[in-house]
């Protein structure tokens, strides 16, 4: 069998890494790292249980998402879908660990001074390979748990992120140009925008004030932009109609999802205190708002109850509630819930949207559902001068101008590196590979055994 250039540079570019990785040398002094650490005598041992229970739950979202994905599409790309979703476990890992972590965290690089200073995205020679994380906490990003967990929790988002879009391709992606397009929207979107966010010094977080409790705008909306950009560049699939192959998986993912996502938005309070309380209890009130307001909405529009539509809506209540679940009351979390599942349900029913072939509808879901929580987080949010009815129309108007800033940037951005990658690695599989299936054509498995895999895999 004939092996690809593409995947010879592959395996080369993986060897290197592990290479170096065994032979890095040991940290060099660096007097502005160094005094943004504390000692270990500040480190609270119920948080660091908690975060590392927060740590597990996040990781396990992946393969809810991966059960969630692939029992939505049809038969013959099941394993490519699951497949796609999992693989980030492997290949954000690493690119955290060798540059991503560093470039989301690191030194920020920015313009200003003082207390007017604004910063874009961290300098990603600072915590390269790990550099300096440690058991030690850190005075401004986790002053009670040693800084090597925080960077872990922070990890497992950067993992679910690019896991999120496969759901708008599925069916139609070249394996090997979507590892490549992971590791670009890593690097290039999703750790900026994290730095920007949830850096202190980052510009949306530091100047316009937006409020991302646990990644409404950092996950959601860079994942559904990105959605968004994908469909437009690779197009409709030649039979864009399916069956979901097996509704117990994506019900199966669902329950996954949920159950992960409590270490998601409860663990972001970074402790186990009452913020992390109050966030458990504002994700799962949403999602089941969310849950029976989709179901029941479907049927006033003449629509069955589904399993199907019931997985959906839980899951848009979770995204929705994701950037505000520890500024809100549990009530409020209900209202986040049912006035997302009416606007992403109608997005994803409305005669525009069946335009574009976002295979599972994941801009209507995760995009739109990260822009009613981001809009929402903006008029609900407690605390002095937090949002629309708690401190005027200046900081409403801020967190709308940032909205329309993450937007163009995730949707630009991630079109453009989509059409980089086009043109190192072709994205889309040849026609005759579609008709195959993914499983297939990409991976010679599949999971009907009435066909015999490819003696000659074709991954074109």
């Amino acid at each position: 069998m004939k092996i690809e250039k593409r995947w010879i540079i592959s395996f080369i570019i993986i060897s290197i890494v592990c290479i170096i990785g065994a032979f890095w040398p040991t940290v060099t002094e660096n007097s502005y790292v160094l005094s943004e650490f504390d000692t270990t005598d500040h480190i609270v041992p119920a948080d660091v249980a908690w975060m590392l229970t927060s740590c597990c739950l996040v990781l396990i979202m992946t393969p809810g998402l991966s059960f969630f994905y692939g029992g939505m599409v049809g038969r013959k790309n099941v394993i490519s879908t699951m497949l796609q979703s999992f693989i980030c476990l492997g290949v954000v890992t690493l690119l955290w660990v060798v540059v991503a972590f560093s470039l989301a965290f690191g030194e920020p690089v920015g313009f200003g001074s003082g207390d007017h200073f604004y910063s874009f995205f961290g300098n990603p020679a600072t915590f390269a390979f790990m550099d300096y994380v440690n058991i030690l906490p850190h005075k401004q990003l986790a002053n009670t748990i040693p800084f090597m967990l925080f960077a872990l929790f922070q990890m497992k988002f950067a993992i679910i992120a690019p896991a999120i879009i496969t759901g708008s391709f599925a069916e139609r992606v070249r394996f090997i140009s979507y590892l490549l397009f992971i590791s670009l929207f890593t690097i290039f979107i999703y750790a900026p925008l994290c730095h920007s966010v949830w850096y202190p010094t980052g510009i949306l977080g530091s100047y316009f004030g937006v409020k991302d409790f646990a990644g409404g705008t950092v996950v959601h909306m860079s994942s559904g932009f990105a959605a968004l950009a994908g469909v437009l560049v690779l197009g409709k699939r030649k039979n864009s109609q399916h069956i979901p192959t097996n509704i117990p998986f994506v019900l199966l993912g669902t329950g996954m999802l949920w159950f992960g996502w409590f270490g998601f938005n409860a663990g972001s309070a970074l402790a186990a205190n009452g913020t992390a309380a109050m966030a458990f209890a504002t994700t799962t009130t949403s999602s089941a708002a969310a849950m029976l307001t989709w179901v029941f909405f479907d049927r006033m529009n003449g629509r069955k109850v589904s399993a199907l539509g019931a997985c959906i809506g839980a899951v848009v209540g979770l995204v929705a509630i994701t950037p505000a679940a520890g500024f809100v009351s549990v009530p409020e979390s209900m209202f986040f819930g049912f006035v997302t599942a009416l606007v992403s349900n109608s997005v994803v029913n409305c005669r525009l949207s069946k335009r574009f072939d976002d295979t599972l509808d994941v801009f209507a879901c995760h995009g739109v559902g990260g822009i009613m929580g981001m809009i929402l987080t903006a008029i609900f949010a407690h605390g002095e001068n937090a949002s629309l009815l708690h401190g005027g129309w200046n900081v409403f108007a801020h967190h709308m101008i940032a909205l329309v800033l993450v937007s163009i940037f995730t949707f630009f951005g991630a079109y453009f590196l989509f059409k980089v990658t086009n043109f190192i690695i072709p994205l889309r599989v040849s026609e005759e590979n579609e008709h195959i299936g993914l499983d297939l054509s990409q991976h010679d498995e599949t999971l009907d055994p009435k066909l015999k895999p490819i003696t000659e895999p074709h991954y074109g």
